[in-house]
């Protein structure tokens, strides 16, 4: 089993900065994926941000040149900057791990951090 635990979700007004942070621990395998997805209300989740245990990153195309994913493979941790903040930004974020394993990837989700963007 995995646990993410998420925090740094709070209240910002549009143009400010968030940092995000997820901390995984259990079975965590040595090829993995972390990341962050959001959902806001009334609409789908959307991936935001992916970052492989080797540093490779990509994003969803409103978050580029904003928002950037990093990591620290020795403490599981996954990172989320979030600059230049605009109110479509506000959503639940929750964290994912995706370990490899036997082929496929098995996924994990946090709880879930809440960032509000005022304009």
């Amino acid at each position: 089993q995995v646990q993410l635990v998420e925090s740094g979700g709070g209240l910002v007004q549009a143009g400010g900065s968030l940092r995000l942070s997820c901390a995984a621990s259990g079975m965590i395998f040595s090829s993995n994926i972390m990341g962050w997805s959001r959902q806001a209300p009334g609409k789908q989740r959307e991936m935001v941000a992916l970052i492989t245990n080797y540093g490779y990153a990509n994003y969803r195309e409103s978050v580029k040149g904003r928002f950037t994913i990093s990591r620290d493979n020795a403490k599981n941790t996954v990172f989320l900057q979030m600059n230049s903040l605009k109110p479509e930004d506000t959503g639940v974020y929750l964290c994912i791990l995706k370990n490899y394993e036997s082929g496929g990837y098995s996924d994990y989700w946090g709880q879930g951090t809440q960032v509000a963007v005022s304009s």
